[in-house]
């Protein structure tokens, strides 16, 4: 037996980081993995964290469950966040960032982070994307989040966690393009879809009606349509945003690329929140996370969720089992 065809019958090795120690994190990973082993018999999974967190939170190591223990730096009490853990939440994503980047994992799963701890401890942190390109070094990156199967509206976006009046310059014709290949390429590869079709909203009301309301659909998102369909990426548009998020326009599309962060999301959360997941597209590995915060005040309480956990380790394990077959055939 080959090396490859080893590799093909071994485990999908997926890590988990549990995010803020404060946080629903530690206690919603330990909920979902409870009947891992029935849920994702496929799969072994790594939990980064510290390990007494861990367990007072529910968790246990067991079969095809481990924790790779990362201590914290002070300990910590639920629903009460403090700087000094602010590098430990860090830590934990480069070590599943490292695994994932050598190939000791197949795939990461991110429970929450707070991202005012995080700068607080001294480290300038934007978002999980943002992070995750640099530390990557990949130049461009999608944010993708996604219903569950029963709700599979996917919501992917042109720009992340910007200001507002920021996001028009950040829109470029040739950004527009890559950030569609990247759509279709991932669809394609970690989802399973041979033809994907993804409609493109506007930037402004009405998709700016003939430039009377904005020229953005003019000069920079309809040529990027125009480039993109020549590259054989199906991506009609742009749309008027409030029209778009119809069943009659989403029955025949497997994603909706929106332009800035709060023109697409609050629809997909509206529909699957609690349910949905969140995926970085464009990465030289798989990440999904959950469609939610911290949650402060569920944490240590039993009552949180665990619908998106469990549904980011779901499609973080179908992916994973995707690009498997994909290099395994190749």
């Amino acid at each position: 037996m080959s090396a490859a065809d080893a590799r093909a019958n071994q485990p999908l090795a997926i890590a988990i980081t549990t995010g803020e120690p404060a946080g629903v994190g530690p206690e919603l990973t330990a909920a979902a993995l409870r009947e891992a082993r029935e849920r994702w018999p496929s799969a072994h999974f790594t939990v980064l964290g510290d390990r007494d967190l861990l367990t007072q939170r529910g968790l246990a190591a067991r079969d095809g469950v481990g924790i790779e223990h990362r201590a914290l730096a002070t300990p910590v009490k639920a629903g009460k966040l403090n700087a000094a853990n602010g590098r430990y939440v860090l830590e934990l994503l480069d070590a599943a960032l490292d695994g994932a980047l050598d190939g000791s994992f197949d795939a990461i799963v991110t429970a929450p982070l707070q991202k005012s701890t995080i700068n607080d401890a001294g480290v300038t942190f934007t978002g999980h994307t943002e992070y995750l390109a640099e530390r990557t070094n990949t130049p461009h990156v999608v944010m993708m989040l996604a219903g569950s199967s029963e709700k599979p509206l996917r919501v992917a976006l042109g720009t992340t966690h910007l200001p507002l009046k920021d996001v028009s310059a950040a829109l470029s014709i040739d950004g527009l393009v890559e950030t569609l290949r990247i759509i279709d390429h991932d669809l394609r590869a970690h989802f399973g879809l041979a033809a994907p079709r993804i409609l493109v909203t506007g930037l402004n009301p009405h998709a700016g009606e003939n430039g009377y309301l904005g020229r953005e659909e003019i000069d920079v998102i309809t040529p990027a349509l125009e480039r993109a369909r020549a590259l054989g990426i199906d991506a009609p548009g742009p749309y008027p945003a409030d029209t778009l998020f119809q069943p009659r326009y989403l029955k025949d599309a497997d994603c909706v690329l929106a332009m800035f962060h709060d023109q697409g999301l609050p629809v997909l959360k509206f529909a699957a929140f609690g349910e949905g997941i969140n995926v970085t597209l464009g990465l030289p590995i798989i990440r999904t996370s959950v469609d939610h915060g911290t949650a402060l005040d569920l944490a240590g309480t039993g009552h949180a969720d665990a619908g998106s956990m469990i549904a980011a380790i779901d499609a973080a394990v179908t992916m994973a089992r995707h690009k498997r077959q994909l290099t395994h055939a190749g």
